[in-house]
């Protein structure tokens, strides 16, 4: 081992060591990997920024432009919709949810298909009476299966193609990747359906007295106004009211400052008192309209020009915090999200637990549900702003069918221009995100936003400390110990040796990474062995793409953490077998499709 080489692998130990500690966002520790093979003279000045332009990030940066564009348009929305006739049936939910989702991700980034239909499964699983997270698992798992099916479906697939020209070979093209993705995809939504839905922890309990938790169930915050004709009345009075309506509870009262806890049905009630109230959001809309009290969202008093705005003007929509919104970490109060943004945060439930604190002093994290309101035409922008995926019930827009014909149409047009060989990938892609926003399917602004930034810097930071791999001789160094660790094992065990290994790598670091890292090296191994390393790098894609095993491994897994209530080692329950069925599966499909002689 030379030192240039020894140096390398101290500096990716650390990477790795950085990505799995997770304390540091990934898009840092790539950008300190990167800085540190510069200043290590590893990696030339002049080529350190140098994947910024690298055809991968460009692809990928338009892939999230064209998902979010056809989400805008409302392609997938025609999908979601006819989700909701499925049924209560749990296996049917599940293959349902599972297939389409996996079909919906491989021709838009596999994040963006989980959380449009992330919210339609927690819908499901509330009228079905059951825990979202018995589907949100699945329906992850779905989505990276789902990616492997095409050249555009995920990061890793983008990443292998562009690695085949340095072999000599064009790079992958759009379906290349679908006989062994449709492969793994079939069987893993079989395995998920039949069995694997059954390992998913069901996570349904309050903490506080052991009741199932029914997410429709929030505490509400609203004010008696002086006009009100309930002033002076009873509460009694007020719940009678809309007793046969709705289900309402009274389980506090705020007066001049004093809180009063399960307060008495025989309570009067007084101009200006603020009430806690238990109820869904159709039996708080009930109680708002019959008895006209005011959503005081939070706040003990709200001015003479909020206070004009009537309860008609306004709608209610519930959503789920994504993991990069803006709320995170921040609470109504702290944001002034009614001045800023128009709604206003009326009830928050969390992982199966009733938050019963004050509204405005609730520190929001990734998968609570809230329950918003705000104008209805300004309400579905408000949300997509503060990064909040809208319930299915509430949430789906109404498809327009010229919006979706024109959407489909480009996006189509697209794929073909990919699909024989017209334009390089980055090219047709770029363009057909820029023909989105002429079209008026995505404002300009809104593409901008839809490029994930931090995925973006990681490929961008790590291609140039991937590229130091193989100049420094890391990936040979690398590949000839697994080729002597292989020697008397046939080929078909090698390919699973290497499928495994990435698989395993993937589920500590992000997949893109884990790509750029493993690609050199399956190159290597394929030389070393005198074959065609095409086997090699479709079995670094399918292991990139299929981390199953932990919450960290990919973004998918990391967004269904929070509302599904999972924990760290709930993942590997299903996540360990269905790995184990990728690999048997994958294997000889890609010996088939791709031999070592080819």
């Amino acid at each position: 081992m030379t030192t240039d080489q020894g140096l390398l692998f101290a500096i990716l130990g650390l990477t790795l060591a950085g990505f799995a500690w997770g304390r540091l966002r990934y898009d840092v520790v790539a950008l300190l990997a990167l800085l540190a093979t510069g200043l290590t003279g590893l990696v030339p000045p002049a080529a350190m920024f140098s994947g910024l332009s690298h055809p991968a990030v460009i692809t990928v940066a338009a892939v999230l432009i064209l998902s979010r564009a056809l989400i805008n348009a409302g392609v997938i929305d025609v999908l979601a919709r006819r989700l909701t006739r499925v049924g209560d049936r749990p296996m049917a939910q599940v293959i349902t949810l599972t297939g389409v989702v996996a079909l919906s991700s491989a021709f838009i980034n596999n994040v963006g298909a989980l959380a449009l239909f992330m919210p339609v499964a927690v819908w499901m699983a509330r009228h079905a009476g059951r825990s979202p997270s018995f589907l949100l698992m699945p329906l992850a798992f779905g989505s990276l299966l789902g990616g492997t099916l095409t050249l555009i479906g995920t990061p890793p697939n983008i990443i292998i193609a562009t690695y085949r020209v340095d072999t000599g070979a064009p790079a992958f093209g759009m379906f290349d990747f679908l006989p062994v993705g449709l492969a793994i995809t079939l069987a893993g939504i079989a395995f998920i359906a039949l069995v694997g839905w059954r390992l998913t922890p069901c996570r349904s309990q309050s903490a506080d007295n052991g009741e199932l938790f029914e997410i429709e169930n929030y505490l509400t915050e609203v004010r008696v106004p002086d006009s009100s004709s309930y002033a002076g009345r009873s509460v009694h009075e007020l719940i009678d009211s809309v007793a046969e309506e709705a289900d309402v509870m009274v389980t506090a009262l705020l007066r001049e400052g004093e809180r009063r806890r399960m307060p008495s049905t025989y309570e009067v009630l007084r101009p200006g008192d603020i009430l806690l109230i238990e109820a869904d959001s159709d039996g708080l809309q009930a109680l708002i309209d019959v008895t006209g009290v005011e959503l005081a969202a939070g706040e003990t008093a709200e001015s003479e020009e909020e206070t004009d705005k009537t309860a008609g003007e306004l709608t209610l929509a519930e959503a789920i915090v994504a993991p990069n919104s803006r709320l995170v970490g921040n609470s109504a109060g702290a944001l002034d999200l009614r001045e800023r943004f128009g709604v206003n945060v009326l009830a928050v439930a969390r992982q199966g637990k009733r938050l019963k604190q004050r509204i405005s002093h609730i520190r929001f994290l990734p998968g609570d549900i809230l329950l918003l309101q705000g104008r209805e035409e300004s309400l579905p922008g408000a949300m997509s702003r503060l990064g909040c995926l809208p319930l299915a019930a509430r949430g789906l827009n109404i498809a327009r069918p010229r919006r979706v014909a024109l959407g489909a149409g480009i996006f189509v047009a697209g794929l073909a221009l990919v699909a024989f060989d017209l334009l390089p990938v980055a090219m047709a892609l770029v363009g057909t995100a820029v023909a989105m926003v002429i079209a008026g399917l995505l404002p300009s602004d809104d593409a901008y936003r839809a490029i994930d930034m931090p995925v973006i810097v990681l490929l961008a930071a790590m291609l140039p400390v991937g590229q130091a791999l193989e100049t420094t001789g890391g990936s040979a160094l690398i590949a000839e110990t697994l080729l002597v660790a292989a020697d008397h094992l046939p080929a078909f065990a090698t390919l699973a040796l290497l499928m495994t290994a990435v698989m395993l790598l993937s589920n500590l670091v992000n997949n893109a990474a884990a790509a750029v890292l493993a690609a050199p090296i399956g190159i290597q191994i394929a030389q070393g062995m005198n074959a065609s390393p095409d086997p090699f790098l479709m079995a670094v894609a399918i292991g990139a793409s299929c981390a199953f095993l932990t919450p960290i491994g990919h973004q998918s897994n990391t967004l269904v953490m929070a509302p599904g209530g999972y924990q760290f080692g709930d993942y590997w329950r299903m996540g360990l077998p269905l790995s184990l069925l990728v690999v048997v599966v994958a294997v000889p499909v890609i010996l088939w499709v791709w031999p070592m002689t080819g």
